[in-house]
């Protein structure tokens, strides 16, 4: 009886949606999008179509929770940078499960009423309301200044496009089509609340933190696409070789046409791409700072 128990209820985790949100993860990881597939889902899990069908109604849903996951993940990774140790423990509980990223389940949006699994096994997980950023922004801002809570903010977000390839197109996708949903507000809360905490006036906040927000994606999904396109140069043809031949060529440009660029050449060749993000970062911040009303 207790092994049957202990099956159970390893199946009935198995087919949470938290467990399909990790496992969709790791095929997006594994393979892009085009690898997403129900088929390829089922297959990972051992389950029949019908169970997921009851957690997640297709594929956009699941892209949506997917994104929304390793979202709200590296945002509690980068406020929990920016805290003390008790309050980093305390980001990383709230933030380890999908389903604390504030992804609703809805019975209506089932699928197949009949699935290939027992009934136990398909039982829906319960919606779980979001921890959101607030209270490891407050915390972030507490232990540091506003400014170091939006460059860990930003680190977070620059190193989860990195690491999950397939995050830089649909966070596109999501603030051009879907700004109502979970992602873009959990974004803009984290940076906005910051820029409020810099005593920007309010009638700039949408401003700065817009200004912010499109940096960071910006400047890291072309970090993420860079990285991409370098591994298809093969193993001979490594980062700093490339950056050696592309930083010759700029030198070997007209000097009377490309100035500018020729000047630059040597520091494309040793630049690290991190540090000149949070570069562009701070030199937004000195600007936003900069403009502010004397106290």
């Amino acid at each position: 009886m207790a092994t049957r128990t202990r099956r159970s209820q390893r199946r009935t985790e198995a087919l949470s949606r938290e467990r399909i949100v990790e496992a969709a993860i790791e095929l997006l990881d594994a393979a892009g999008e085009s690898g997403l597939t129900f088929r390829a889902l089922t297959e990972r899990l051992a389950t029949g179509p019908g169970a997921i069908y009851w957690h997640v109604a297709n594929k956009g849903e699941l892209l949506g929770a997917a994104t929304d996951a390793v979202v709200a993940a590296a945002l509690a990774a980068g406020h929990a940078a920016s805290a003390g140790p008790a309050e980093a423990a305390g980001h990383a509980e709230a933030a380890k499960s999908p389903e604390s990223a504030g992804s609703a389940e809805s019975a209506e949006a089932a699928g197949p009423a009949e699935s290939a699994e027992s009934p136990e096994a398909i039982e829906p997980t319960k919606s779980h309301e979001s921890a959101g950023p607030a209270e490891a922004i407050e915390a972030a801002g507490a232990a540091g200044s506003p400014q170091d809570g939006i460059r860990a903010v930003a680190l977070g977000l620059f190193d989860a496009i990195e690491e999950h390839p397939w995050l830089a197109s649909q966070l596109m996708t999501q603030l051009s089509h879907s700004l109502w949903e979970t992602v873009a507000p959990r974004i803009f809360e984290s940076v906005g609340r910051q820029i409020r905490a810099l005593d920007v006036p309010e009638s700039s906040w949408f401003a700065a933190t817009s200004a912010l927000m499109h940096y960071i994606l910006g400047a890291a999904g072309q970090n993420a696409t860079n990285a991409a396109s370098a591994r298809t140069l093969g193993p001979e043809v490594d980062r700093a070789r490339f950056l050696d031949a592309a930083s010759t060529a700029w030198e070997q440009l007209d000097p009377d046409d490309y100035p500018f660029t020729r000047a630059v050449a040597g520091q494309l060749r040793g630049h690290d791409d991190r540090e000149q993000f949070l570069a562009g970062v701070d030199l937004i911040l000195a600007g936003i700072t900069a403009s502010l009303p004397a106290r």
